[in-house]
């Protein structure tokens, strides 16, 4: 299968290295040049938990892939949701007519972007729960164990999605294909929701978060909130089974990860995607009448501290 990276940070990174790996055929797009630069020349440099492993794949910045010739079968999405618009219209030459996008970004909404450049019936969305963190541009560090769960957007795109788990579950990736992605996606927004932002503004790692003693009423009330929201969704959380996932985090091989907004917003000082994750559920709460008062004002701390670093 052709398949076409796009976004080359942390869990790109494990993505394409895997599906490498296992034969496909594999080009990266990032918008990074230091990343660009650094692949071109070593490749993607990973600790592959704990054994050094190198891969070499084309990569193209999104100016150069109108004249790359490159067309992808499935373009697998791990950009910011901020870069979503932009990125897709730079690298519409990727797209023909049986090109599907698999998304797995954190955050909600995505697919209202995304059906402006292909089809419902070749949209797949999904989440993922494996990790991964950057060192420096073309270097990532990748530990510990994950799973995939995604579903086809319109009923008529349920063939190509099998075959994707399959070409996942070939590279390791641990796919499921899901019956109900939505709900998945809601609670996967809950983990980012909690633990991303929270980690980010408190400048500490998932474990040391759950030490706290304000972690457990923090779970319970920004859950809540989500939870009010998706139900106005058409989705109805188990904020008890919600809750007691995102805290298993504390104990688990994952405890001494930093999420991702950290990465972004404390390592990189880079903008953050908090308005697709807690500030999406505050805009939608407004909408429907929904007090997300926890929501909203994280998505307040978070732009406010970007502002004060300086964030790009």
């Amino acid at each position: 299968m052709k398949i076409t990276v796009l976004g080359v940070g942390g869990m790109g990174s494990r993505f394409a290295l895997m599906l490498h790996q296992a034969g496909n055929d594999v080009t990266l797009v990032d918008g990074w040049q230091a990343n660009i630069d650094a692949i071109r020349q070593d490749g993607i440099q990973a600790n592959f938990n704990g054994q050094a492993v190198s891969a070499k794949m084309p990569i193209y910045s999104p100016a150069e892939i109108e004249k790359s010739g490159v067309q992808a079968d499935l373009i697998v999405v791990f950009l910011k949701s901020n870069q979503l618009k932009t990125m897709f219209d730079q690298v519409k030459a990727l797209i023909h007519p049986d090109t599907y996008v698999l998304c797995l970004l954190n955050g909600i909404g995505h697919e209202d972007v995304l059906e402006q450049y292909v089809a419902k019936d070749h949209l797949i969305l999904g989440i993922t729960m494996w990790t991964a963190g950057m060192t420096g541009p073309g270097h990532v560090e990748l530990v510990g164990d994950g799973e995939v769960e995604l579903q086809n957007f319109a009923p008529a795109g349920k063939d190509f999605a099998l075959q994707v788990v399959d070409v996942f579950d070939k590279a390791g990736l641990h796919p499921k294909y899901s019956e109900n992605v939505k709900y998945a996606i809601w609670r996967k927004a809950c983990v980012n929701g909690t633990l991303n932002c929270l980690c980010a503004l408190l400048d500490c790692n998932i474990g040391q978060f759950g030490k706290t003693k304000e972690a457990p009423d923090l779970l319970h009330t920004i859950i809540a909130e989500f939870a009010a929201v998706a139900a106005k969704e058409g989705v109805k959380l188990d904020q008890t089974e919600v809750y007691n996932h995102v805290a298993a985090t504390f104990t688990a091989n994952i405890a001494d990860h930093y999420p991702s907004m950290h990465q972004d917003l404390v390592q990189h000082h880079r903008l953050t995607e908090i308005d697709f994750i807690d500030g999406a559920v505050a805009r939608k709460g407004a909408k429907y009448g929904i007090p997300t008062p926890y929501c909203k004002l994280l998505t307040q701390l978070v732009h406010a501290k970007e502002q004060l670093i300086g964030a790009k």
